[in-house]
């Protein structure tokens, strides 16, 4: 069966173009569930990006689609982009992903 930890492993490998982080690092994959409807995993992922007018939401977006459909277990996939919470990076982004971006506590 497939797990959660599975999918956001496939989706640490998605990077954000300009900060060349991993979205799983930077906190912008809030939630991964799944449903499950004639034999068929449905992953639901609800992430966001780093501002509402990221110029290359649609490349993230698709990169992440990407990334979790090939995760073993999962058929199919939907990206649902929210804006609430809103994403800070010093409550969502891991230790690591702060000390890259020089975020000091």
């Amino acid at each position: 069966m497939v797990s959660k930890e599975d999918v956001l492993t496939q989706l640490d490998e998605v990077l954000d173009p300009e900060m060349e982080i991993s979205i799983v690092q930077l906190g912008l994959v809030y939630d991964v569930r799944f449903e499950q409807k004639d034999g068929v995993t449905h992953a639901e992922i609800d992430m966001t990006l780093t501002s509402p007018g990221c110029p290359v939401a649609p490349e993230i977006m698709a990169a992440a689609h990407v990334a979790a459909i090939s995760t073993d277990g999962v058929e199919s996939v939907h990206i649902n982009l929210i804006w609430t919470p809103r994403w800070d990076p010093k409550v969502h982004a891991s230790e690591d992903a702060k000390f890259d971006m020089g975020i000091w506590e």
